[in-house]
């Protein structure tokens, strides 16, 4: 066998080998003495099939699996012996040209072939004792409380009916019945009946809640509106529609008294027991965004410390999966770049040294997981894809599915760094980050407004 480098430009390195046709032959005939004892051939005894016989039945087949097997136990012992860790899988280029693939399987030509990799850098890890990290603890006050007790009565506000002459106001409750048309025909799902709807709400598409703004009980209007591009509904999506709608009662939000009766509308003994829940609910969001926030301090770190060239390849698959998502996401909002004040050439440049920032912090976990033998329990597993699509409502399916790719799997391997390292620091709710603020339907999501910005995610994985 002869083996020789053809290629080696920084982590790509291709070989060019050549096994001669008597290499091949001497394997192929110790696999038809195998076959010998197992085929079982009309005419013949078990065990006594000629392997001369076995050749003219088996012999392209064979030869193709030999030169297989040949190839994969080549191209592994080349990469034992220099020592590579490869980023991807081979790419093994044969000859193509009919006489020359019939030449190698029939014995009359040596098996030449080339093999090209990209391999994973040789990593040396930072000192780890010379990092520290300020570790920010947040105590939620009383005041903290009373606000996300107040945005949870603001949601379960009660509605009253105007007086007589009143018009629909923002955050009035108006009930409707409405008959749809697209070109004057009426479609599936365009009527509906005594349907109550809150204006400023946003649910439902664009443009129709503000057209009841000014509208009386007993009043009749034609709201001209569009599907969304992405509507659910194949034969609506993006296309202009006219409702006729008469409201037949205009009703007015409520204040809510919090007090004990509010509490057990909500299943709580009391209010001092929602008080409690509140605060415990605080308490768990506010240490969640504090890990985000030492999570991203410490990968900036490990950022900072280990400048090295990852692999191309790796870097682009990162890329293509990101990109494809925004892209995706762009699309299903209707949103283009300028609307996001970027251009697509920008937001690829960004990208693309995000992906790089991921694979090199892929490769450094993963270097620091072998180095002290850390490993990753299916239970582990399990918790942060469940963690995981909780931080993402609405797209739990996709989120789970990104942690089930192949390529997140590679990065599975996670370094426990001592929290020995880390400073406390008091710090305040507003110091962690205005979008880390309590929001969200339970007025106590204190994560989930930062974890939706989608670059920052990214970033932080």
């Amino acid at each position: 066998m002869q083996v020789t480098e053809t290629l080696a430009e920084g982590l790509k390195h291709e070989f060019q080998i050549s096994v001669p046709a008597s290499d091949l032959d001497a394997k192929a005939d110790v696999r038809f003495v195998e076959l010998k004892d197992k085929v079982r051939l009309n005419g013949f005894r078990p065990g006594k099939v000629p392997v001369s016989h076995l050749k003219k039945v088996y012999g392209r087949s064979v030869m193709a699996e030999t030169i297989d097997q040949t190839i994969r136990d080549t191209n592994s012992q080349i990469f034992t012996e220099r020592g590579f860790r490869l980023a991807t899988e081979p790419k093994v280029t044969m000859p193509t040209e009919q006489k020359a693939v019939e030449d190698i399987l029939t014995g009359k030509s040596d098996l030449t072939y080339t093999v090209s990799i990209e391999v994973v850098p040789t990593i040396a890890l930072a000192d780890f004792k010379s990092f520290a990290v300020e570790k920010p603890v947040v105590e939620v006050t009383g005041a903290d409380v009373d606000e996300a007790i107040k945005r949870i009565a603001d949601q379960n506000r009660s509605f009253a009916a105007k007086g007589d002459g009143a018009k629909a106001e923002n955050g009035d409750r108006v009930t409707i019945s409405f008959k749809g048309t697209i070109d004057g025909a009426p479609f599936d799902g365009g009527t509906g009946e005594n349907i109550q709807v809150t204006i400023g709400s946003n649910t439902f598409i664009p443009g129709f809640e503000e057209q009841l703004l000014g509208i009386g009980a007993g009043e009749t209007r034609v709201l001209k509106v569009s599907f969304p591009k992405n509507y659910a509904s194949e034969k609506l999506a993006g296309q202009p529609a006219e409702f006729e709608t008469t409201a037949t009662l205009i009703e007015a939000p409520q204040e809510t008294a919090i007090n004990d009766e509010f509490a057990k509308t909500l299943g709580l003994e009391s209010l001092d027991k929602l008080k409690e829940a509140a605060r415990e609910r605080l308490v768990a969001e506010f240490a969640g965004a504090t890990r985000q926030r030492v999570k991203r301090m410490l990968l900036d770190r490990l950022d900072e410390s280990h400048r090295f060239e990852a692999p191309p390849s790796l870097v682009e698959e990162e890329f293509n999966l990101m990109w494809n998502s925004i892209k995706a996401e762009m699309e299903s909002g209707g949103k283009t770049f300028a609307d996001e004040d970027t251009t697509e050439e920008a937001a690829r440049e960004e990208y693309h040294k995000i992906a790089d920032r991921r694979v090199r912090l892929g490769l450094v976990l993963s270097e620091i997981g072998e180095k002290n033998k850390i490993t990753v329990t299916d239970d582990e597993v399990s918790r942060a894809v469940i963690e995981r699509a909780r931080q993402m409502p609405g797209h739990e399916k996709e989120s789970i599915s990104s942690l089930n790719s192949p390529t997140s799997r590679k990065r599975r391997s996670r370094a426990r760094i001592s929290t020995r390292t880390m400073r406390p620091r008091r710090a305040l709710p507003d110091d962690i980050g205005p979008a880390l603020r309590p929001c969200g339907e339970t007025g106590i999501a204190a994560v989930s407004a930062a974890m939706r910005w989608r670059k920052n995610q990214l970033e932080l994985e």
